[in-house]
C-alpha cells in the first residue's frame, strides 16, 4: 500500500511516498480503508522537527483521517465492516483525564498517523461519523473540531450570555465560531485579511477585527464589550498574542490556550492572570468521549466543516505548503 514517510524532521520536503506492506488485524483492531485526511498545524511541527519530542523516523504524519471500515479482528463489536469511521487523535485517551501514557498514543506523532491507503486501529481509537458529512468533512474533526468542542463547550460551558474572542481563521477558530454560534454566543473574531472577515462575518461573526490595521486589538475588544472584557478567549497564537488576550478577558474569565501560531519563549507577566482571577487553561485536543458527544450536536444541528481546499493524495505535499502559506480560512484536506 501506498503511504507518505517523513524520514527526519527537516521540512516538508522530507516526506516521501513509499511502499509499505498492508498491515495485518490482530484481536480488537480494525483496518481502515482512509478516504480523506486532513491537516493541522501541529503536522507543520511534526515535519520540521519542531513538535517538542523525539520522533521515530521513518513516521506516517497526520492525526486526521476519516475511512471505510473494511476487516475487524476477533472479538470487535464496536464497529463493523461498512462502517464510516475517524480516528480519535489519542487513540488511547477514551475519556476522563488526559494522561502521560494517554499522550504516548498521539497518531502522526507517538505512534503512525493517517498518511496511508490503509491504517489499523484498535477498535477503541474509533468513532462513527455523522451521517450527513463526507469522508472529507469528518477527517476534518479529530484535531481542530474536538479542541473547540473541549474548549467551549466542555470546560468552557458556552451559552447564549456569553462573548468568545477568536484569533484568527484556521481551523479551530472556525469550528469555535461554529459552536458559539450553536449556543447562542456573540462573537468577536481577528483576522489580517478583511476578506477573511468576511467570510467569518457570513458564518455569524458578530464583530470583527483586522490585527493588521488594529495592531492594539485588545483596546478594541474591551470597547467592543463596554470595557468589560470578554467571557472566553480562544488563545491560538502563543506567546506572541497571550499578553494581548489576557488584557481582552474579562475579570474571571476564560482563555483556551491552544496553539503557539506566533511563537514561543516569550516572558509572560503573570499579574494580570493573578489579578483578573482568570482561568488559563490549556487545551490538548480532546477524549473519544468528547468527540462522540460534540458529533451528536453536529448531527443535530448539521453543522458543515468549513473545508478551505482539497487536495488529491499524490499532492500531500502541496497540501502541506499551502498551510504553511497561511492563506486557508478553515481547513485543508487530503482526498485519497
Amino acid at each position: 500500500m501506498k503511504v507518505y514517510e517523513i524520514e527526519s524532521g527537516t521540512g516538508i520536503d522530507a516526506l516521501k511516498l513509499s511502499d509499505r506492506p498492508q498491515p495485518q488485524l490482530g484481536a480488537g483492531q480494525v483496518l481502515v480503508q482512509v478516504r480523506a485526511t486532513s491537516l493541522n498545524y501541529r503536522d507543520l511541527l511534526v515535519v520540521e522537527g519542531a513538535y517538542g519530542s523525539a520522533q521515530k523516523y521513518p513516521l506516517i504524519p497526520m492525526s486526521d483521517g476519516a475511512g471505510d471500515v473494511v476487516a475487524v479482528g476477533e472479538g470487535v463489536t464496536r464497529v463493523k465492516v461498512g462502517d464510516r469511521v475517524a480516528a480519535i487523535f489519542f487513540q488511547n485517551w477514551i475519556s476522563e483525564t488526559l494522561t502521560r501514557e494517554k499522550m504516548k498514543s498521539d497518531l502522526g506523532g507517538g505512534i503512525d498517523g493517517m498518511l496511508a491507503e490503509y491504517v489499523v486501529l484498535n477498535q477503541e481509537g474509533l468513532v462513527i461519523l455523522p451521517d450527513h458529512l463526507s469522508y472529507a468533512d469528518g477527517a476534518t474533526l479529530p484535531c481542530a473540531a474536538v479542541t473547540a468542542w473541549h474548549s467551549l463547550v466542555t470546560k468552557g460551558n458556552v451559552s447564549v450570555d456569553d462573548t468568545v474572542l477568536l484569533l484568527g481563521t484556521g481551523g479551530v477558530s472556525i469550528f469555535a465560531l461554529q459552536f458559539a454560534k450553536i449556543y447562542g454566543a456573540r462573537v468577536i473574531i481577528t483576522s489580517g485579511s478583511d476578506e477573511k472577515l468576511a467570510q467569518a462575518r457570513q458564518l455569524g461573526a458578530d464583530e470583527t477585527i483586522n490585527y493588521k490595521t488594529t495592531p492594539d486589538w485588545e483596546k478594541k475588544v474591551y470597547e467592543l464589550t463596554g470595557r468589560i472584557g470578554v467571557d472566553h478567549v480562544i488563545e491560538v497564537g502563543g506567546a506572541g498574542t497571550l499578553p494581548k488576550s489576557l488584557q481582552a478577558v474579562r475579570v474571571s474569565g476564560r482563555v483556551s490556550l491552544i496553539g503557539v501560531l506566533s511563537g514561543r519563549g516569550n516572558t509572560i507577566d503573570p499579574m494580570p492572570i493573578l489579578f483578573k482571577s482568570l482561568t488559563v487553561q490549556g487545551i490538548y485536543v480532546g477524549s473519544r468521549e468528547m468527540f462522540e458527544a460534540m458529533n451528536q450536536t453536529i448531527s443535530q444541528h448539521k453543522l458543515q466543516p468549513i473545508i478551505d481546499r482539497v487536495f488529491p493524495f499524490t499532492e500531500a505535499l502541496a497540501a502541506y505548503h499551502y498551510l504553511k502559506s497561511g492563506t486557508h480560512f478553515g481547513k485543508v484536506v487530503i482526498s485519497h
